[in-house]
């Protein structure tokens, strides 16, 4: 039987959008009638996680997306997606608070790594999501190890990220092209995308190989989860997340 799916979104709000573009586009439909039935929360006033995962704020984001949670599963939400990997910080405190699953991009992306053999990734992610280390935990469990870019270069990420892409601009590519390769001279099989404005970069700047999407991982788990056909994802992926 076919779930509904809750998104947890506004996290930011473009990369809200581009997840409800990746379930549309790769759900294997004929008619309206075959695509997932969702309901979208997009509440972009929720404080800035990184802000507060390092100390920056001390505005609370849990309980607005804890809200904005339970309002998804009033409204017949059976499962709970979140398309930001900051936000995962959180996990924990909401998967105990709430009566239906959600899906987690940061496990779903690393399981999908471990499954076409990659021993060693990249992240390339906000600092919060750098600090907060569901990366290399997860990555733990399964064997991988997870690298992550110098304070340095995690700087040039944030403001890619926060100055760039969350702002509509284009962002410095040589900068995010020189870090890139620094990582995989450190041994990295694969660069994870685990910022879902990065994965905006992904879509805009046509990034395939090595550039592994923390977001597409969520789309094609979402899909599954809902009972329906996930198509036309990248062979290695669609293989590993089966």
């Amino acid at each position: 039987m076919a779930k509904k799916l809750g998104v947890l979104g506004g996290l930011g709000p473009m990369a809200s959008v581009y997840f409800y573009e990746l379930l549309t586009r790769h759900t294997e439909a004929s008619c309206d009638q075959d695509h997932l039935d969702l309901i979208l929360s997009s509440s972009a006033t929720t404080p800035d996680r990184t802000a507060f995962i390092l100390g920056q704020s001390t505005e609370d984001p849990l309980p607005y997306m804890l809200a904005d949670a339970e309002h998804l599963v009033a409204a017949g939400a059976d499962v709970i997606a979140i398309p930001c990997n900051t936000a995962h910080y959180f996990y924990d405190a909401l998967a105990a608070a709430l009566p239906v699953p959600i899906i987690n991009i940061i496990y779903e992306t690393v399981r999908s790594l471990a499954a076409i053999g990659v021993k060693k990734f990249g992240l390339l992610a906000t600092a919060g999501t750098a600090a907060a280390g569901g990366y290399a935990q997860v990555g733990e469990q399964f064997g991988l190890e997870c690298v992550l870019p110098s304070p340095t270069e995690q700087d040039v990420l944030s403001e890619l990220i926060y100055s760039s892409i969350k702002q509509g601009k284009s962002p410095d590519l040589t900068a995010f092209s020189a870090l890139s390769a620094r990582l995989l001279d450190a041994g990295c099989d694969r660069l994870v995308l685990g910022c879902t404005e990065l994965s905006l970069l992904r879509r805009d700047a046509g990034l395939t190989s090595p550039y592994f999407d923390s977001l597409d991982a969520l789309a094609y788990r979402s899909i599954l989860t809902c009972g329906k056909t996930p198509v036309g994802f990248d062979r290695d992926f669609a293989e590993a997340a089966q």
